[in-house]
């Protein structure tokens, strides 16, 4: 499988900034979990619960204790299943019913938004009969969410990136440990305790399949746009996107724009409508409700609106998106995509300061 790469031998953060702000690593003997969840989303916030699959095999408190007693569940659930995948599930069940427990740390990677969330672990395992799907859960008190991905190092995201679903977190307990316990949301201030504990013994090579060294181009990128290039740099980044998709698109003046900081426009002299007006903001935390509003009282009824960010939305801000024809909010997420699929259509100037290549790595698909 042919996919982009970073041309850089390691990416991410520099792993001395510690010695800079001058902390010590944290340490800690409370376990730490990662979870990964495709098919939940925010009802996992709002009701405070992680949760895994297999719903098929039943309750696990009603299967005996040993491994074996969980392998011949799986066996009898799933009689189509490889026989090298048995004991990889029975493994998962096994602790996320048995290993985990209460006071646990648990870090989540959010699939819709590709961020991080950080919490403990409040109750034993019990089996939700009446869910449709994931019946297998643990409650849960979220104590941060949507923190990005550019707060951790690059060594800490491939750790979490692994293929397990349940894993304890081992190399970098002190990193997610420090983000959990800081004062602030803020994001920036966040990775600045994050890069006062972690260390450059933590960075290990893992296997590179497919998906970890996509994500881990994404990471790049987005560490870059958003620690490498100016406020003003990251407009005139978003309309040469732009003009990667097909748009003519030009920066407006920086100061006293009135909000809006590029223009785009699909007919070369920009006379014919719809005009697309952009508000560009280089930053990884949250945009609200409110900024996208103020985007929005600046259209007349015949221009379009596009909001750029390296963050998230809020869910107010993206009922309005869904809510209002002509108006279009891409996250961090979606922006570093956007650039990966459209690279060699950037400028030299640009591919210069994001060195990508193509390469083949293995494809998730192989069963080694």
């Amino acid at each position: 499988m042919a996919v982009f790469t970073s041309k850089h031998d390691r990416v991410g953060k520099d792993s001395g900034a510690g010695r800079r702000f001058g902390a010590a690593k944290v340490s800690s003997v409370t376990k730490m979990w990662a979870i990964h969840n495709d098919t939940m989303t925010y009802e996992l916030l709002d009701q405070g619960f992680i949760s895994i699959g297999w719903d098929e095999i039943g309750d696990l408190r009603n299967i005996g204790n040993s491994r074996d007693d969980i392998k011949a569940s799986v066996s009898s659930a799933y009689p189509d299943i490889k026989p090298g995948a048995v004991p990889v599930w029975a493994g998962t069940l096994l602790r996320f019913r048995d290993g985990m427990q209460a006071g646990d740390i648990v870090v989540a990677p959010f699939k819709p938004d590709s961020t991080l969330n950080i919490g403990t672990i409040t109750s034993d395992y019990y089996f939700e009969s009446q869910a449709d799907t994931h019946r297998h859960r643990r409650r849960i008190e979220w104590k941060k969410v949507g923190l990005s991905r550019t707060v951790f190092s690059q060594s800490a995201l491939y750790e979490i990136g692994s293929v397990l679903t349940v894993f304890g977190v081992k190399r970098h307990h002190s990193e997610f440990l420090a983000a959990l316990t800081s004062s602030t949301a803020d994001p920036v201030v966040i990775a600045r305790t994050v890069d006062a504990v972690s260390s450059p013994e933590d960075d290990v090579i893992d296997e590179p399949r497919a998906e970890r060294v996509h994500r881990q181009t994404k990471d790049f990128v987005l560490e870059q746009l958003t620690r490498s290039i100016s406020p003003r740099e990251f407009e005139e980044f978003t309309a040469a996107v732009l003009r990667t998709l097909g748009y003519q698109a030009r920066v407006t003046q920086y100061s006293a724009d009135g909000g809006i900081d590029v223009i785009a426009h699909r007919d070369p002299l920009g006379v014919e409508p719809p005009l697309i007006k952009v508000q560009c903001k280089q930053r990884t935390s949250t945009v609200g409700a409110p900024e996208v509003g103020q985007l929005i009282g600046t259209l007349t009824s015949d221009e379009l609106g596009l909001f750029v960010t390296l963050g998230t939305y809020s869910r107010e801000a993206l009922s309005i998106e869904r809510q209002r024809r002509g108006l279009r909010l891409v996250g961090g997420e979606e922006l570093v995509e956007l650039v990966i699929s459209n690279y060699e259509e950037l400028s030299p100037t640009w591919r210069a300061r994001i060195p990508l290549r193509k390469v083949y790595v293995v494809d998730e698909s192989a069963d080694l």
